[in-house]
Order: structure tokens, then C-alpha cells, then sequence
């Protein structure tokens, strides 16, 4: 961790080539179904999915960075280890937001902190250090650090949902594969060369210091750490960069629907707290050419995330969120509701609340049947003055 160089340069390609590996997986769960009916489709899928591996073995000599070569020292030829940096190695990547050391440094701890177990006794240490760069930076009232707060923290949410994106995935595409119907000879070997093809990233990945070895990319750690970026993002006014990603996170939303119980909490949080903070993207004082993009972040984290919250707010053990918790976010998004100013719109909305409130037994939050008998009011009367 920290071992490598993480420039633009350096990091783009293992982005390119996980991100390929991810949609390459989840648009190959499109074609099983038709490649069980259609013998010429499964030997087309066969064909495919041998290329696309063979491109990922190639991905280390087009790009030396990747190569496990580039992790042996020169003079001794030893081979790399995470715990034995090299005497070349740059500790200090580039942040993306202005040449300046503290950018420099904000970026690194954030990386560290991305990367290391929880239950490492470092990794409090790392945090609370990046909380305080944080909090100096914003402490200073200057434009300039703001803009660093502002960049690297917004920077380090995306990459942390990046993130847990393509490990809900890799874990919904294993479920799906292990669940399976008995499968032929083809589709085995296409299995095999699916596993091998992760297996591939996986270990480029590993030898640029950013495995997932002992659990590190946990994804509760993760959703938790995006609950905390979010939070201190707020707190430095930037909260609108988080809410815009997070309602973005569509697929994301979807792969929540199916995911373990502890995990679906620790989302229902992460939602829960930007779902304040969307609701205080205040149209009114907003210009004019900012009202529609935030009336649309609003509606999209509704129709993202408002079925998560009628399935998972129980708990394994507790519920999610307390009473009073549950009852404010209530208010929340009856007024986001109420804020949504085309008729149709809200339809959509209460439609889909509606939908997953009556078929989810086990809850019955959250409550919004003010909002719905409003939104009846409101399109009867639309009818009667039509």
C-alpha cells in the first residue's frame, strides 16, 4: 500500500482494466440466457470472453507498470514485497488539484485509508491524521484550501464507490454462478476462463500494493468510510459533491437490494445521512441554471435509493436507524416529494414507494401515505380544473 507510484499515468491503465473487467462480467450474465438456447451464441460467448482474457495478459506489456518486472529492485533482483518499499518508490502521488504538498499529502492518507484493514492499529492513526489536515485545511478560511478539501475529498468518494460497486458485482456474479443451473462442458470452460480472467486483475492489482489480501476491501469497511468522506465533505460545505454521486449510483442501489443484511445497513446509513443533505440543496437561492440539475440529483436519489430503505431498515439484530432517526428522514423525503414540481414526477416517486412498502412484510418504513393522499388531492383537482 502506498508502495507504488500513483500518478494519472500509473493508475489509469489498472483503472481501465478493472473497470473493462467489471462491465465485461456483468454484461456476460446478459448472454447466458440466450447461450443456453442458442448453440452458435454459447461459442460466440466462448470466443469473446478467450479475447478479452487474452487482452488482459497483454495489458502488462503494453503498459510496464502493470508487469510484475517493475516490481523487482534492479541491483539485487529481489523479488517486490509490500513490507520492503523500494528505494525509487514515490510515496507522495499526484492529488489532481494543484501542485502543492498538502493536496499531496491529504491524497495519500486518504489512499492509506482506502486501503488498509480496519483492524489494522494503524489505521485509526492514518484517519485521525487525515481528519486533521481536513479540519486545519478548512480552519484556515482560505479559497485555495478549500479547493483542496473539495477536490481530494470528492475525489476519494468516488473512488471508494467505484469501489464497492465492483465488489458487490464480483460478489452478485459469483452468487449468481454458484447458484446455478447444472451446466455443460462449454459454459464450464467459460466459467474457468471468467475466474481467470478476475483472477488476472486481481493479482496486478496485488503487486502495485492494492490487494484485497485479508479482507481490506471489505464492503461494510468501505460503505463506511464513504458514510465518513460524505460527512467530513459536509462539514467542509461540499456536501452537493457526495449527493450528486451517491444518486448516481443506480446500479449500486440495485446490487443493494440483494446484499447481506449487515452490509444493506451500513448503505441504509450512507443514504440516510445524504438524503439530509440533499434536501438542503435549497432551489430557491440557487441561480438559475443550477435549479434543474439539482431538482434532477434529488429525483434520481429518490428513485435510487427509496427502495433500499423499505427493505433493510430492520436490521440483523436492531434496526437501522433509531426512532427519531426514522422519523426525521420521514420528513425528508416527504418534503423532497413535495419539492418535485411536475405531478408526474412524484407519481413516479410514490408509485415505487408504494410498490416496495406493500411487498416488503418484515417493515413498514417508511411511512408515506401523507405524501401519497397529498399527491391524490392534488391530481384529482388537476383533473377536475382540466
Amino acid at each position: 500500500m502506498g508502495m507504488m507510484e500513483t500518478s494519472p499515468i500509473t493508475i489509469a491503465p489498472m483503472l481501465i482494466r478493472n473497470i473493462a473487467t467489471a462491465m465485461f462480467i456483468f454484461a456476460d450474465k446478459s448472454l447466458v440466457a440466450l447461450a443456453q438456447k442458442h448453440k452458435l451464441l454459447e461459442h460466440i460467448r466462448y470466443l469473446l470472453v478467450t479475447s478479452f482474457l487474452f487482452f488482459l495478459r497483454l495489458l502488462p506489456s503494453l503498459f510496464p507498470s502493470l508487469s510484475p518486472s517493475s516490481d523487482l529492485q534492479d541491483h539485487d533482483n529481489i523479488q517486490y514485497h509490500h513490507l520492503k518499499p523500494l528505494k525509487t518508490a514515490n510515496y507522495l502521488p499526484s492529488s489532481g488539484y494543484g501542485d502543492s504538498g498538502i493536496a499531496r499529502a491529504l491524497t495519500q492518507l486518504l489512499s492509506i485509508v482506502n486501503d488498509i484493514p480496519v483492524s489494522s492499529r494503524k489505521y485509526e492513526i492514518v484517519r485521525s491524521l487525515a481528519e486533521k489536515v481536513v479540519d486545519d485545511n478548512h480552519g484556515e478560511n482560505n479559497e485555495a484550501l478549500r479547493e483542496v478539501n473539495r477536490g481530494v475529498l470528492s475525489a476519494a468518494f468516488s473512488r471508494t464507490l467505484s469501489q464497492l460497486e465492483a465488489a458487490m458485482m464480483e460478489i452478485a456474479h459469483d452468487g449468481s454462478e454458484n447458484g446455478g443451473s447444472r451446466t455443460g462442458p462449454v459454459k464450464r470452460r467459460l466459467n474457468q476462463i471468467l475466474k481467470a480472467a478476475r483472477a488476472v486483475g486481481d493479482v496486478s492489482w496485488a503487486r502495485s500494493g492494492r490487494g484485497r489480501e485479508g479482507g481490506d476491501r471489505s464492503e461494510e469497511k468501505l460503505a463506511a468510510e464513504l458514510l465518513w468522506l460524505g460527512q467530513k465533505l459536509s462539514a467542509c460545505g461540499c456536501g452537493e459533491e457526495a449527493v450528486r454521486r451517491w444518486a448516481s449510483a443506480s446500479n449500486l442501489a440495485r446490487l443493494a437490494l440483494s446484499a447481506e443484511a449487515r452490509l444493506q445497513g451500513s448503505l441504509v446509513k450512507v443514504s440516510a445521512f445524504l438524503l439530509k443533505q440533499a434536501r438542503e440543496l435549497g432551489l430557491d437561492e440557487a441561480g438559475e441554471g443550477q435549479r434543474e440539475p439539482q431538482r434532477q440529483t434529488k429525483m434520481k436519489m429518490l428513485l435510487s435509493w427509496l427502495p433500499l430503505l423499505c427493505r433493510a431498515s430492520n436490521g440483523t439484530d436492531a434496526p437501522v436507524l433509531s426512532m427519531r432517526e426514522r422519523a426525521e428522514l420521514e420528513i425528508v423525503l416527504e418534503e423532497m416529494i413535495d419539492m418535485l414540481e411536475h405531478e408526474e414526477e412524484q407519481e413516479q416517486v410514490l408509485s415505487l414507494w408504494l410498490h416496495h412498502f406493500t411487498y416488503t412484510p418484515s417493515s413498514d418504513w417508511p411511512n408515506l401515505r401523507a405524501s401519497y393522499a397529498r399527491w391524490c388531492t392534488a391530481s384529482r383537482q388537476l383533473l377536475l380544473l382540466n
